[in-house]
């Protein structure tokens, strides 16, 4: 491989409903500092991929584009992961990037890595942070031994780099006034052809509170116990005006359903001004996940919980006990009618 023939960055950008998700957005911005780090000041290239899809240039224009390809065909409207890999990869082979970003979302880690294989390249998944080394090269940062450690990890002889990142460990970047090259590109793509077959679309219509906006979070773990107990945090959030967020035990179980619900390594990284933890071990692929949290207050009856090594209040307690309490206690003050 020639990996001279190789330049600029490539953002795959991924729409949910009618709006760019923010961690693709996050992603351009990203890709801009890395362009200021590199000597031959590479372009910055969005890459979307769906149905009537053009009409989002001007958007990933103003969070950092140089350019955006589109490509746009009916066959994308429902989302069939065979599709959109394909495309991508022939979108890398035309174009031929040297770096290629993709959100570490549920469809990003169907696509990203896919895209990897027919492409024979590799991909670092749920980086903690990309940089460009004095030398040059790309580096993707990555948590390993349950995020005890950090790992570099690096492409040197394949072409493109890829990796992948979740929502809320970099920020977006406006670029008011910015406008972006558009360049319409429409491969031909079979996919798995018959052997996939699309029953029913379900659209999940609940109203949620998006974690990486939320300034309260109450967050709970496996400690939890159960279903009723999960619905008892659920409503101190409501009442706190917050949101909810878990660990992956949490979500195994199933008392929550939403991926963006999980924090930590291999869900989000979360900033809010208030971090309640209840039940939650501490295990450290989740706890880097909470480091932009303004306060982080948790309720854990082992004394020794290695999440009080992170906290800045510590409650050793039954969690149910102070949970009950505070319902109580803002019922009261509210004066809520109980349901």
């Amino acid at each position: 491989m020639d990996i001279s023939l190789y330049k600029g960055i490539h953002v795959f950008c991924e729409t949910r409903g009618d709006k760019v998700i923010d961690n693709s957005l996050e992603l351009l911005g990203e890709a801009t500092v890395l362009k200021g780090k590199m000597a031959h000041n590479p372009e910055v290239t969005a890459v979307i991929i769906g149905s009537d899809v053009e009409k989002h240039v001007d958007t990933l224009a103003k969070y950092g584009a140089d350019k955006v390809i589109v490509v746009d065909d009916e066959k994308y409207s429902t989302y069939r992961p065979d599709y959109f890999a394909e495309a991508l990869a022939k979108v890398s082979d035309e174009y031929k990037p040297e770096i290629v970003l993709v959100g570490a979302t549920l469809k990003g880690e169907e696509i990203g890595p896919t895209a990897a294989k027919i492409l024979d390249t590799g991909m670092a998944a749920h980086c903690v942070e990309l940089d460009i080394r004095e030398d040059g090269e790309f580096l993707q940062v990555v948590p390993a031994f349950g995020g005890k450690v950090l790992g570099d990890i690096l492409c040197p002889n394949h072409r493109p780099q890829m990796a992948s990142m979740k929502a809320g460990l970099v920020d977006k970047i406006v670029f008011e006034g910015k406008e972006a090259a558009v360049e319409k590109f429409n491969p031909e793509v079979a996919g798995y052809g018959d052997k996939l077959e699309v029953l029913e679309v379900i659209e999940d219509t609940a109203e949620k509170v998006s974690l990486s906006n939320a300034e309260l979070i109450v967050a709970g773990g496996f400690g939890i116990g159960d279903q009723a107990g999960w619905d008892k945090l659920e409503k101190l959030a409501e009442l706190l005006g917050g949101a909810t967020g878990c660990t992956r035990p949490a979500l195994d179980e199933g008392w929550t359903e939403r991926e963006e619900t999980m924090v930590g390594t291999s869900g989000v990284a979360i900033k809010p001004k208030v971090y309640l933890g209840f039940g939650i071990s501490g295990a450290a692929h989740h706890t880097c996940g909470i480091k932009g949290a303004g306060t982080i207050i948790s309720v854990n009856k082992d004394d020794y919980a290695p999440i009080f090594e992170v906290s800045d209040y510590k409650v050793v307690s039954d969690w149910e006990k102070i949970v009950d309490l505070l319902i109580e206690r803002l019922y009261n003050k509210r004066d809520f009618k109980r349901s």
